[in-house]
């Protein structure tokens, strides 16, 4: 038996705005402003969704659940990761670690990281020590660092094993 690894990168950004709540990893953070989206704009979740399927080759979260089909308006995307973590199963695939990186200007993450690591380390089926929150900055510069938008990159590896 052979066992193939794959990588697979993940990005999504979302508009902070009033009167939504702040969702991040699956985890509601208080702040006064929360993440506009078709769906629920689970930006981290979205992420790490879109890292999962370009590591199996199964297109991205756009393709499987399009924000043109109203089926997937305001739903929460721990279901969407749920569709996929099965989709990965039934293709042989298993992650093996998730790498993630929050970018936002407000509110703080640091405080956030252990349970937002512990959330998705659930939703995948990664123990916690597999699981990598940081978050960065950026500076002032850009939506992000104008404090308009929050921001995630996913990096996840994934495995198989063949005959």
């Amino acid at each position: 038996m052979t066992e193939v690894y794959r990588t697979g990168i993940g990005y999504d950004i979302h508009r902070l705005v009033e009167n939504r709540p702040l969702i991040i990893g699956g985890i509601r953070i208080e702040h006064d402003k929360g993440l506009l989206g078709h769906s629920d704009a689970y930006v981290v979740l979205h992420a790490v969704t879109d890292a999962l399927l370009g590591a199996a080759g199964l297109g991205d979260i756009g393709d499987l659940f399009p924000d043109t089909d109203p089926a997937y308006k305001d739903i929460d995307s721990r279901i969407l990761l749920t569709k996929v973590m099965e989709k990965l199963a039934a293709a042989n695939y298993t992650p093996t670690n998730l790498d993630i990186i929050i970018h936002a200007e407000v509110p703080k993450m640091s405080p956030h990281k252990k349970i937002i690591a512990a959330s998705i380390a659930e939703l995948t089926g990664l123990p916690t020590t597999h699981v990598s929150v940081k978050a960065k900055t950026n500076e002032g510069v850009g939506p992000v660092g104008q404090a308009q938008a929050i921001a995630c990159t996913a990096v996840v590896m994934i495995q198989t094993t063949t005959t």
